[in-house]
């Protein structure tokens, strides 16, 4: 296992990050903890979670494994935004939210600090200067580490950092975006963003769903799955692109001698600009095919290859030509 710094901050993580999404949900607590245990036996340092994940189980058999383990050597983060209860006010991003929640997450973490506390949306009802301050107190009372955001545009983790400079607040060091093969678009501005500002990244779904997973192709598709029972993920991915890029992937991975799932996660870990990529998994087997791409030092040329299988996403600008001056 590789070590790389997050970003300015002088924490030094592993190049595969754990997300524990399945904890409680479709890994029972028995799985969790061995899925745990063979991560940190792979030398896995950090492990992703939020509040919402199985309505808090996730958080709790997480700090299960973390207790029997040691608590100084584990990079923890979690998650605050999405609902956690029917009230009106148990959801978003405004100071007594994030107030409550912290504490309800440290309590179920069995912990007495979170490494990096991500808002997991962007909330359009909260000044964003009212969020900042509530994270940048937290730190200072040293429940959190650091702030970090999820699923925020280039532009608005931009304007973050320009509050955060004026109002001398704590910034977000860590952006959790989506990425793999067929979702490219933190390419166009997410990724230069944060190599520009130098902001670590981990990013989620390098699998697309389980849909770069050699399961799916224009007329394949398995009896069960996410793609297949969740809403979510059905409309994430919807589009006849994705599959026909799936199914390309699918046949150059067979080719080559790797397990797609295999090499979606090594093509993820060749881009420079990600810190680690988020694997997950909903028993061993499954860890198994993602912790197998540590065994592949993907090269400029080869990841070209295989990014040659899904378009390109356009630039960031309509003057496209300039890019070729």
């Amino acid at each position: 296992m590789k070590y790389k710094l997050i970003g300015k901050t002088g924490i030094k993580m592993s190049e595969l990050c754990f997300g524990t999404m399945s904890f409680g949900k479709n890994a029972d607590e028995e799985t969790s903890i061995k899925m745990y245990k063979r991560c940190r036996e792979a030398g896995i340092n950090f492990f992703d979670t939020a509040n919402t994940y199985s309505n808090g189980a996730s958080e709790e058999i997480l700090g299960k494994c973390i207790g029997k383990d040691s608590r100084d050597e584990i990079i923890l983060s979690t998650k605050v935004f999405n609902p956690m209860g029917k009230d009106i006010n148990s959801r978003g991003l405004s100071r007594r939210h994030i107030m409550l929640e912290v504490e309800n997450s440290l309590r179920r973490l069995k912990t007495d600090r979170i490494d990096f506390y991500f808002v997991h949306r962007f909330d359009d009802e909260t000044p964003m200067e009212e969020t900042l301050r509530a994270m940048d107190d937290l730190q200072r009372q040293g429940k959190i580490l650091y702030p970090a955001a999820s699923n925020w545009a280039a532009w608005q983790i931009a304007k973050s950092l320009g509050v955060s400079a004026k109002e001398q607040l704590a910034r977000f060091e860590l952006i959790q975006p989506m990425y793999n093969l067929v979702k490219r678009q933190a390419e166009v501005e997410i990724l230069p963003m944060a190599a520009s500002e130098q902001i670590g990244v981990i990013s989620y779904s390098p699998l697309g769903g389980g849909l770069l997973t050699g399961k799916y192709g224009l007329n394949k598709k398995p009896e069960s799955g996410r793609l297949i029972e969740e809403k979510l993920y059905s409309d994430r991915y919807e589009d006849e692109m994705n599959y026909v890029v799936a199914e390309r992937f699918t046949n150059y991975a067979k080719e080559k001698g790797y397990h797609p799932a295999t090499l979606a996660v090594a093509w993820v870990m060749s881009n420079s600009d990600i810190t680690a990529p988020i694997i997950g998994a909903r028993n061993l087997e499954q860890l198994e095919y993602s912790l197998e791409a540590l065994k592949i030092n993907m090269d400029a040329e080869w990841r070209k290859e295989i990014s040659a299988l899904s378009p390109t996403p356009q630039p960031a600008t309509d003057r496209a030509e300039i890019l070729k001056d």
